[in-house]
């Protein structure tokens, strides 16, 4: 069978983050022993390691879209069951160092059509990033905006720097390295969901702290 330059490159990194997903796991069940040096490096390389791995998951998606759009797999899915999961997942990445809150406005639908596992990962990105600004508190929403589901991650960091914000604004490509890479994943992802010509959309804002937006139509 012959390989390809695309094909080795997609490979390596399915390989290496197979291989960081058992290490994952095998961290996870390392127990927390009260002290706190001891949780702390646990915890950091809890974090750290699923980082990484979501990192690379992202790179994948982003190399094969390079050559082929996203083709999102849309179904009817609750907002109130993301938010929460969410939050759950968030929670367990915290141990205990943050608060995770959630709201969900009067107006968010029961149901709404987008891919789950798509926005599921860009939501965990940018919980990622708010674990790692965040003073005290992140907070997961959702509501409507000019008749899109708008999912959120907000936190009490110092905010997003300037040059972020109109990176975003005025639709820029990232680097492919940390918080650039995870952005352009996200806006691959809103982007990639469409309804009757309308596209989907990342916001950035500070309002004080970051607050992450995916819009869905």
């Amino acid at each position: 069978m012959k390989f390809d330059g695309t094909d080795f490159y997609a490979a390596l990194i399915h390989e290496l983050k197979n291989n960081l997903g058992v290490l994952s796991m095998t961290l996870e069940r390392i127990p927390r022993l009260g002290e706190a040096e001891h949780d702390a490096s646990v915890d950091s390389a809890r974090l750290l390691c699923q980082n990484v791995v979501d990192r690379l998951h992202q790179a994948l998606l982003i190399y094969k879209a390079a050559n082929q759009p996203i083709h999102p797999v849309l179904d009817a899915y609750s907002p109130h069951d993301l938010v929460q999961e969410i939050a759950a997942s968030a929670k367990a990445l915290a141990h205990g160092r943050l608060r995770v809150e959630t709201a969900i406005a009067g107006d968010t639908p029961v149901l709404w059509f987008f891919d789950r596992d798509l926005v599921e990962m860009a939501l965990v990105n940018a919980i990622h990033n708010a674990l790692a600004h965040a003073r005290s508190t992140i907070r997961i929403e959702a509501e409507m905006d000019a008749d899109c589901l708008a999912l959120r991650v907000r936190d009490d960091s110092p905010g997003y720097p300037e040059h972020i914000l109109e990176g975003v604004a005025e639709g820029r490509s990232y680097a492919a390295t940390g918080t650039g890479l995870g952005l352009q994943f996200a806006r691959l992802i809103a982007q990639s969901h469409d309804n009757r010509g309308r596209q989907g959309e990342l916001r950035l804002g500070n309002d004080p702290g970051a607050v992450f937006s995916l819009l869905l139509p």
